[in-house]
């Protein structure tokens, strides 16, 4: 895990520190599925600028995960740019909702931070290509390698009562 250990800065009000930095980045697991990414380091730009009352925080970098299409379980890849920002107020009296989570023990947890913005950043859906079929719900075959319907749809038995009630 990557962390920042935030008392080296010498920062006075209003003044900026900027630097690249590199990112251990942990596999991410989305509906039961893995997603690794690639690659496991990640170079990016990080900046601290000194407020009145605490420290703003900013980490740009990109990231590429691997791993299966949510549609039909092929190999996919989404592409993520992450801007994130994060506010900790540094005073003894400071609220908790004023202090940021990442802040440990005078450091801050980038490999966590990272991890937490490429998961607000990704798409809905990581799928293999935007028009993929997916696969068929009767027989679980790739629709999009082998396209196909069924003739007879057999209906679930618990929905026999409302099927009653459509002919009526």
């Amino acid at each position: 895990m990557t962390t920042y250990p935030l008392r080296r800065l010498r920062l006075r009000l209003g003044d900026e520190h900027r630097e690249t930095v590199s990112i251990s980045l942990q596999p991410f697991e989305l509906g039961g599925e893995c997603y690794l990414p690639v690659p496991a380091q990640a170079e990016a730009t990080f900046e601290v600028q000194r407020a009145v009352s605490g420290d703003v925080f900013r980490l740009v970098f990109e990231s590429r995960l691997h791993g299966p299409c949510m549609r039909c379980l092929q190999d996919a890849v989404a592409d993520v740019r992450v801007d994130a920002r994060e506010y900790h107020e540094t005073g003894d009296g400071a609220p908790a909702d004023m202090r940021s989570e990442y802040v440990v023990d005078g450091e801050l947890q980038l490999s966590q931070w990272a991890r937490d913005s490429i998961a607000t950043a990704l798409p809905t859906q990581i799928v293999c290509r935007r028009d993929c079929a997916g696969l068929c719900m009767v027989c679980g075959k790739d629709l999009n390698n082998e396209p196909h319907t069924h003739e007879e749809t057999v209906s679930d038995p618990r929905w026999a009562a409302l099927e009653a009630l459509r002919d009526e």
